[in-house]
């Protein structure tokens, strides 16, 4: 019965890398059969069939869909006319030039009830890689990470360019970037992402949380880490699959790659939120005012640490580019979250 079913999960997973015809390269290696046949198991049949059946969609959907109405990552005729329009104003360069400037940010994070084990303990919070877009960009980040101390690193979604189409380009500068990042990584999917990812990101030592979650233990303690699929366009999210298991009075901390469901992930009694998504505007007016975030929640999320009733969030820029291989008046990042304990540490900087 259990290996019928992966059967047919594994000929779904097939038939998407050849929907597309000779526009899709990517061939599923026997290798991969093995963690294929189990992924039904994990992601509960239903989520299955709904996230390979909008993959085998020809397109993503420019008008529809998702949480927005409007998707311009998906409508193409965009990214030639943002390109014009910067080249004519003379924004284009400096724009390529501050995509390679990846800065790294600090944020303290202070949790009622963290046990002293994990007072400072730090995670790396990437974002929006992106990773085929601009590999002169992946390089920079793999430089930037290469020297950072961190206890464990999370990404939250988006490492190919396109929404649709072949993988391989972006796992080879996953696989490359994996080769500077400690362990543990911990990851979720975005809108940008192909379920055809999750056995060559786990082949690369990134534990993808598709809905679940996973106990961090230190000295006889534990926080809980939670994943959430894609909310924004695939909308596969189940935070109650992704939080079974986690003790009501445990520290958890929950990874999404969009903040829109911010409301429900408050409620569901989430300690800290980790997301990104929004580019925090990757182009944006001085001041770093964004023009757009593309994401279905109060701006004052878009970037950087926020408050949503007892929930603390943080909202990455993201460290790659979208559209465009341009950052204006916002820089890409990567950031350091110390966690504290409420007796010791100082308000969210």
């Amino acid at each position: 019965m259990i290996r019928g079913a992966a059967n047919t999960l594994w000929e779904s997973v097939r038939n998407i890398a050849t929907v597309q015809g000779s526009a899709v390269s990517w061939v599923p290696m026997e290798s991969d059969r093995h963690i294929l046949e189990r992924l039904e198991g994990r992601l509960g049949p239903v989520h299955a069939r709904q996230r390979l059946g909008i993959e085998q969609e020809k397109d993503q959907q420019v008008f529809g869909g998702g949480m927005n109405f409007f998707h311009p990552e998906n409508w193409y005729s965009t990214h030639s006319l943002i390109r014009y329009v910067l080249q004519l104003s003379g924004l284009y360069r400096r724009g390529r030039r501050n995509a390679l400037d990846i800065r790294v940010r600090r944020n303290s994070v202070v949790l009622p009830g963290l046990p002293p084990a994990f007072d400072g303990f730090t995670l790396l919070h990437m974002s929006d890689l992106h990773a085929d877009m601009y590999p002169q960009a992946t390089a920079a980040l793999a430089e930037t990470v290469a020297g950072l101390d961190y206890d464990a690193c999370v990404i939250t979604g988006d490492y190919r360019a396109q929404t649709c189409g072949p993988i391989d380009r972006s796992m080879q500068e996953m696989a490359g970037l994996c080769t500077q990042l400690r362990q543990p990584i911990y990851a979720v999917l975005g809108n940008h992402d192909s379920i055809r990812m999750l056995p060559h990101l786990e082949e690369m030592g990134i534990r993808v949380l598709l809905n679940e979650q996973v106990a961090i233990e230190r000295e006889g303690a534990a926080i809980h880490l939670a994943g959430v699929d894609d909310a924004h366009f695939y909308r596969v999210d189940n935070l109650e699959k992704a939080a079974e298991g986690i003790p009501a009075d445990a520290v958890s901390i929950l990874l999404s790659h969009t903040p829109e469901i911010y409301r429900q992930a408050a409620h569901a009694g989430f300690d800290l939120m980790l997301c990104g998504h929004t580019h925090g505007g990757q182009i944006c007016l001085p001041g770093g005012i964004p023009l757009t975030l593309d994401a279905k929640c109060p701006r004052y999320m878009g970037r950087g640490a926020w408050r949503y009733h007892r929930m603390q969030g943080y909202t990455s820029a993201g460290a790659g580019t979208c559209i465009v291989s341009v950052r204006i008046n916002c820089p890409p990042e990567v950031t350091l979250h110390t966690l504290r304990r409420a007796d010791q540490g100082k308000a969210c900087q």
